[in-house]
């Protein structure tokens, strides 16, 4: 019977210690992912400026020419859009600022209490995809990655805090590249601001955008260069993306309000590139009142309901879209002398630059570029949608995608492999 028993342990023993060895191997096979966003970063920046390292990534992979954002096109929404494939009708992330009946707290991007409240987030981020089929991920800033979406956080992530400096972002996701096999992310997030705070503060033609631009590419070499030195070219890819352009903006193309209505009968929830308003009344007569001044008063601003918005911009069916709506003229900002007036007070000029016009205007269209051992060399698209980057990505990582709004057989000519 001792012999019995010995025998038994020492079959058992191998089993577990073969089972733990092919558990290795897979770890270590798992292919990585990270996407990086160049916030407010236009399709047309990566020729108008110096972006050698930007151009040498696309060489060796898929460059679009332009990627189309959602609409609105913001910051929030779009980020959110990317890594579920969700329009923001669907995903629940209308807009920057927003209010939902259901929920007391108002949503907006300072608001750590709102942004980090997963009732406001819906779908099934790219985190939470691999996280469910047994994959680590890090976010280093990424819209959403502060709440517990569906019950899952990611295995690392950071609350978004401007102080910390491009390569500060940098240093921290080559740092989780850098843990061994079983603890390293398989997917992770990179997001910079710098280029959108220039474009906003000092306009899209501005040297101060140029250096921000650089500072960027710059920040890209550190990443690619890091990762090769980790030896982990055949494993990882790098996706670089951008969530919207930016239009310039000037003091004889503004659009008051104060012209037309009685702001202060209204909730000014968006301006400048994209008008959500919601009538302090919300009596359908109040809505309809207000609606009425606004249509066809400035022959730049076009207004609509929620039921009127064309079918093509996918902003319709949300109770939180606001029940009236404008999109101004891409350089043309709608805006309030009272907003206006808050800038000046806390002594910063008005934006030079802005967003959320119509996703059909090319100041609007973003980048795209990709490459890595998955991904097809030299190729170039005139133009991809941002709602592929999610179904795109989970090809990559070899992952179940959730349901979304994307078109699989569109990100799958950017890959070398059937997904």
């Amino acid at each position: 019977m001792d012999l019995k028993r010995a025998l038994h342990t020492l079959v058992v023993a191998i089993a577990l210690l073969a089972g733990a060895g092919l558990s290795q191997a897979r770890i270590a096979a798992d292919p990585i992912a990270i996407l990086v966003s160049f916030d407010g970063w236009r399709w047309d920046y990566t020729d108008r400026f110096p972006t050698p390292n930007l151009h040498a990534l696309a060489a060796r992979g898929v460059r679009a020419k332009e990627m189309i954002p959602a609409f609105p096109v913001l910051t929030f929404p779009n980020h959110y859009t990317i890594v579920t494939g969700l329009y923001p009708e669907h995903h629940g992330i209308v807009a920057n600022t927003m209010v939902d009946p259901m929920i007391p707290v108002r949503f907006s991007m300072s608001s750590d209490e709102a942004t980090g409240d997963a009732r406001w987030w819906g779908g099934e981020p790219l985190w939470v995809t691999a996280t469910r089929q047994g994959r680590r991920s890090a976010t280093m800033f990424w819209p959403g990655s502060m709440a517990a979406i569906g019950g899952v956080r990611p295995g690392d992530w950071l609350p978004f805090d401007g102080t910390v400096s491009a390569a500060q972002r940098t240093a921290q996701v080559l740092n989780w590249l850098r843990r061994p096999d079983a603890e390293r992310p398989s997917f992770v997030t990179l997001y910079f601001d710098d280029v959108d705070h220039a474009g906003h503060d000092f306009g899209p033609d501005s040297d101060e955008l140029r250096r921000a631009v650089e500072t960027l590419d710059r920040q890209l070499g550190v990443l690619v260069g890091g990762i090769h030195d980790m030896g982990l070219d055949e494993r990882a890819t790098v996706v670089v993306v951008s969530d919207h352009g930016m239009a310039g903006l000037s003091s004889d193309r503004r659009i008051l309000l104060d012209d037309y209505i009685d702001v202060k009968a209204v909730d000014v929830l968006e301006a400048n590139g994209f008008l959500a308003l919601a009538p302090r009344d919300s009596s359908p007569d109040s809505v309809a009142a207000i609606y009425k001044r606004l249509h066809g008063a400035h022959r730049r601003l076009r207004v609509f309901t929620p039921e009127t918005m064309p079918a093509r911009l996918h902003y319709r069916d949300n109770p939180r879209i606001a029940p009236i709506l404008g999109i101004p003229d891409a350089g043309w900002a709608v805006t309030t002398r009272a907003r206006l007036q808050r800038r000046l007070d806390d002594g910063r000029e008005p934006e030079a630059g802005a967003h959320g016009f119509d996703p059909d205007d090319r100041v609007m269209h973003a980048m795209f570029a990709a490459a890595g051992p998955e991904v097809r060399r030299g190729l170039v698209v005139p133009t991809v949608y941002n709602i592929d980057v999610y179904d795109f990505i989970c090809a990559v990582l070899r992952l179940t995608p959730a349901p979304n709004d994307g078109k699989p057989e569109r990100a799958s000519e950017w890959l070398r492999r059937s997904p």
